[in-house]
């Protein structure tokens, strides 16, 4: 197996994983022992959900999550250099997409290092191929300010970028936060642009809706307390 970073997707929730993952990232996983993860745990769960048989006890694992320092990742691709690979696992779906994995694929990137990126589920193009809304140009803003005036501000910035350049606007928020996020676009959008909720998507709770602003108004969200959601609007 060639030496090389390789970018393995993970699962959104807990959809089986021959659902959404080719075969071939399998066969990938299994010639790996060298991982640089976001969360520990969620990893290890992973690599036994590929294979029940994967030998976690006899595997290194790297840590890229809030408290890493990005002088510690030249250490992480030493491997490579030894003629081993690497792989790179984020929590939930594609990593380096609004994932500290990016920051690894950079330095490797510098350094010459071939980045195998595979196959696998990312919410936010899922999002955007079920909105309806412009799959040409779209954009997406991670988290918006928790203030409430400055999140307002913000959303009136990316509405007029929306209609302006006909883009479709992407955002997402913390579970226990996106009831509170959707009442703040219902006030805060103009009745006329077209706003879809993706959520739990790949999975059983999977819902996704899209209406104008105006008609979101006179109707009932679901409890989306517990579920990781894409908010998406085009003015």
């Amino acid at each position: 197996m060639e030496a090389a970073l390789y970018l393995i997707p993970c699962t959104l929730g807990d959809t089986p994983v021959e659902q959404v993952l080719p075969a071939y990232n399998a066969d990938i996983v299994r010639g790996i022992r060298h991982f640089v993860v976001e969360e520990l745990r969620t990893a290890r769960r992973f690599l036994r959900r590929v294979d029940r048989e994967f030998p976690i006890d006899d595997s290194t694992f790297f840590d890229m999550g809030k408290h890493s320092r990005e002088q510690d990742f030249a250490s992480y691709l030493k491997p490579i250099s030894e003629g081993l690979p690497v792989g790179v696992i984020s929590e939930a779906g594609c990593p380096a997409v609004a994932d500290p994995g990016a920051n690894l694929v950079a330095m490797a990137q510098r350094r010459g290092i071939r980045v195998v990126p595979l196959v696998g589920p990312n919410s936010m193009i899922l999002a955007v191929m079920a909105s309806g809304l412009n799959g040409q140009s779209f954009a997406f803003n991670g988290y918006l300010p928790i203030d409430e005036g400055e999140r307002a501000r913000r959303l009136q910035v990316l509405e007029k970028r929306s209609a302006h350049e006909s883009q479709t606007q992407l955002f997402i928020e913390t579970p226990y936060r996106n009831r509170r996020l959707f009442d703040t676009l219902l006030r805060t959008l103009s009745p006329k642009t077209r706003l879809c909720v993706a959520a739990g998507l790949t999975t059983a709770d999977e819902w996704i809706q899209t209406h104008t602003v105006g008609e979101w108004r006179k109707l009932q969200l679901p409890d989306l307390s517990h579920v990781p959601a894409i908010f998406l609007f085009l003015s």
